[in-house]
């Protein structure tokens, strides 16, 4: 699909024709499919047979292999429960991770973060009043840093991990979640990338 002129590498789409580019100011837009997510359940996830959810709508591509910085301000049309715009790294099924701003089951507008490795280990963040906040994936070596902001600027640490060794197969983008509903639709904004390292973990920047 056409590129981004912020992100230097091909990004390519789970499924052909959903997720649309506008210019002017540059922005992606998508609706989440029903009944779709990314999720392996801790329950039995790390049996070698387990099922798992993982029909969510991504747009990936393959940075170099050294640090970088991805962020975005997220948009969500929410709907049903766990509705949500999200910013992924992705090995395989059963490594990844990803930052979401999700609807929980308060009807809260939430930052959300999954981290996967054979199970999923799901953590809540923190509310918001609105339904946009701004996201943010830093990888320092091999480790990754997840970030919210409510403005662009101050950024909140919400977690930091590592997938195992090797990032060469690392994969990072975009995808839209309707794990119970009928769809919702998701915007991604001011969109940046840099081959840059994160300095500071927790100073806000």
């Amino acid at each position: 699909m056409e590129s981004f002129v912020q992100i230097p590498f091909a990004l390519t789409p789970s499924s052909e024709g959903r997720w649309k580019i506008s210019s002017a100011p540059e922005s992606l837009t998508v609706t989440a499919l029903p009944q779709t997510d990314l999720y392996c359940n801790p329950k039995d996830g790390l049996a070698e047979d387990a099922p798992a959810t993982l029909n969510a709508l991504t747009l990936l591509g393959s940075p170099e292999s050294k640090d970088f910085q991805i962020s975005a301000k997220v948009a969500v049309q929410f709907d049903s429960d766990y509705d949500a715009g999200v910013l992924l790294i992705w090995a395989n099924p059963k490594t990844w991770a990803k930052l979401c701003f999700e609807f929980s089951p308060d009807k809260e507008a939430m930052v959300v973060s999954v981290v996967t490795r054979g199970a999923s280990d799901d953590v809540n963040s923190f509310t918001l009043p609105i339904n946009e906040v701004w996201l943010r994936i830093s990888r320092i070596g091999e480790v990754y840093a997840f970030h919210a902001s409510t403005d662009g600027a101050v950024w909140k640490l919400i977690r930091v991990f590592a997938l195992g060794s090797g990032i060469e197969n690392h994969q990072v983008g975009f995808v839209a979640q309707a794990p119970i509903g009928n769809g919702c639709d998701v915007t991604f904004s001011d969109i940046h990338f840099s081959y840059s390292s994160l300095a500071q973990l927790r100073d806000g920047s």
